[in-house]
């Protein structure tokens, strides 16, 4: 058995502590119980800093689609060439929609490049819905 290789616990825990730090940011994880339904592009998750998970609905970047969300997290959306999402930024959907406000969102997002919007709805409060979004905001000091 000289081929078999011995690695000590201390380097064991700090690179599984060295992996989870290249993984702590938010980030878009696709639902597997999904993964072969037609219509799977209309569901997707996101791990949030915290490693919350929380599930989206995906959704095309237009206006009517903007306007008619209401007491809900929303992500504005960029896919990269390999398919992988980026948040472009992150609102908070009040009861009352504003089409002027949402309108000047939506073109804001469009100019850097969002392609996709993916709504959150299921928090029940204002309140929680402040903690999602503060924990799907990877940099806050571009968030809208």
């Amino acid at each position: 058995m000289a081929n078999k290789r011995t690695i000590s616990w201390n380097t064991a825990m700090r690179d599984l502590r060295n992996d989870r730090m290249r993984r702590a940011g938010v980030r878009e994880e696709r639902l597997r119980a999904t993964a072969g339904l037609r219509s799977s592009s209309t569901l997707s998750s996101w791990r949030g800093l915290s490693g919350r998970r929380y599930i989206v609905g995906v959704h095309p970047l237009e206006l009517n689609e903007l306007l008619e969300v209401t007491d809900a997290v929303i992500l504005a959306v960029h896919r990269d060439e390999g398919g992988t999402g980026h948040v472009v930024d992150s609102v908070l959907a009040g009861a009352e929609p504003s089409t002027e406000t949402r309108t000047r969102w939506l073109e804001r997002v469009q100019e850097r490049g969002a392609s996709e919007l993916h709504i959150h709805r299921l928090a029940d409060t204002e309140a929680r819905r402040r903690e999602i979004l503060a924990d799907l905001r990877e940099n806050a000091d571009h968030a809208s």
